[in-house]
């Protein structure tokens, strides 16, 4: 019986010195004096130099090889050249409809204390985003699906539609996937969560039913290394210059 297929082998590191380097159109990251290039073959080159000190960083804690795994911030960016930036468009109509199911809408009709603690992390956040784009959304109990307002859905498109910076949109799909709330993400663009605070309210009925059941360890290893990438996605956000909503 054939056991389960092999990991592919990490590459060898092939270089000793990292430097960023200010180029036309931002930074780049330069291995032993030569540039370094995406996954198809592009450029690899960020908007702010905060972005590229990071992913130098990144390539200079490699060891004897390079594990992708170990390098967010790299991964991420390769995701917004080789992919984000030809796929905005699409990118744009996915974070609208996460708005239309967000985690924010469908809250729990018991027991008390989870209800109370709902509405103390997340009434605030939603009051946020509808005070910002100046329309309401409506809340349901449990998992039944509610129709929101259509001009409270146009206004976040619209808002959404406003942002060209693909790195911008990747940033904000990725926290919208981890958190499964386009609301939070949009909190965090506006720099009235940071990621800390939008990680907890993501998972206030995670972290009711750890309180109750207890901690599973492989869980909370991916916990741990999903806030790794929502953590890196914000940083990308926040390095982006006039990375704000219109």
């Amino acid at each position: 019986m054939s056991g389960a297929p092999s990991r592919p082998e990490l590459p060898k590191r092939f270089y000793e010195t990292v430097d960023v380097v200010a180029v036309d159109g931002g930074h780049t990251v330069r291995l032993d004096g030569r540039g370094v290039k995406t996954p198809a073959r592009r450029a690899l080159l960020v908007p702010a130099e905060a972005v590229a000190e990071v992913m130098a960083s990144e390539w200079r804690v490699q060891g004897e090889r390079i594990d992708p795994a170990t390098m967010p911030m790299t991964r991420l960016v390769n995701t917004v050249i080789d992919g984000i930036a030809d796929t905005a468009i699409e990118t744009r109509t996915d974070l609208a409809r996460y708005v239309e199911t967000d985690l924010l809408f469908y809250r729990v009709g018991e027991p008390a204390r989870l209800v109370a603690r709902q509405q103390t992390i997340w009434d605030p956040i939603l009051k946020g985003a509808e005070a910002s784009l100046g329309r309401r959304f409506l809340l349901a109990e449990g998992v039944m699906h509610v129709a929101q307002p259509p001009e409270s859905l146009a206004a976040f498109r619209s808002r959404i539609d406003a942002i060209e910076d693909p790195f911008v949109i990747a940033a904000l799909h990725q926290i919208t996937t981890l958190t499964g709330s386009a609301i939070i993400a949009h909190e965090i663009l506006e720099r009235r969560l940071t990621a800390e605070s939008a990680w907890a309210a993501a998972h206030v009925d995670e972290d009711w039913n750890i309180e109750l059941w207890g901690e599973d360890e492989e869980a909370d290893r991916r916990r741990r290394a999903r806030f790794v990438d929502m953590r890196t996605a914000v940083d990308l956000l926040h390095a982006v210059p006039g990375a704000r909503l219109p």
